[in-house]
């Protein structure tokens, strides 16, 4: 029930309206899972990196969230309570999501808040696409 709230919450974070398709990317080249990985580590992964990204552009872009992102991160990561080699992963997502837009962009630009728009939608999508999938 927990899962289901933090999913939630965070679904209801990134449900933002945006004009601009999510874009498609292809699935990250992952080690093998170790017997402790859920279903959807890919998916949570994916959903780490761009609350990592989220946490660099939003403030780049002059969003007074603090560290919004970054909470999402950690009540994600204390509902799942993942531990060894599958913590690891996910926190090295989010870091570098939060790494890869901080070595491009210094201040705000039209790609940089195109970048936002479609990372919500995508987060939106794999927090809608998680809860009705796993969700009991």
């Amino acid at each position: 029930m927990k899962k289901r709230l933090v999913i939630g919450s965070i679904l209801f974070c990134l449900a933002q309206p945006a004009a601009v398709p999510a874009q498609t990317r292809a699935p990250a080249t992952l080690p093998a899972p170790d017997s402790a990985s859920a279903p959807y580590d890919n998916d949570l992964q994916r959903l780490a990196e761009i609350l990592g990204s989220l946490q660099y552009l939003r403030t780049v872009c002059g969003a007074k969230e603090g560290q919004k992102w970054r909470a999402e991160m950690q009540a994600l990561i204390d509902a799942e309570a993942p531990s060894g080699e599958r913590r690891r992963r996910i926190v090295a997502r989010f870091n570098s999501g939060y790494r890869g837009f901080e070595q491009t962009y210094r201040t705000c630009t039209p790609a940089a808040d195109l970048a936002i728009r479609r990372y919500l939608d995508e987060g939106a999508k794999i927090a809608r696409e998680i809860t009705a999938r796993y969700a009991n």
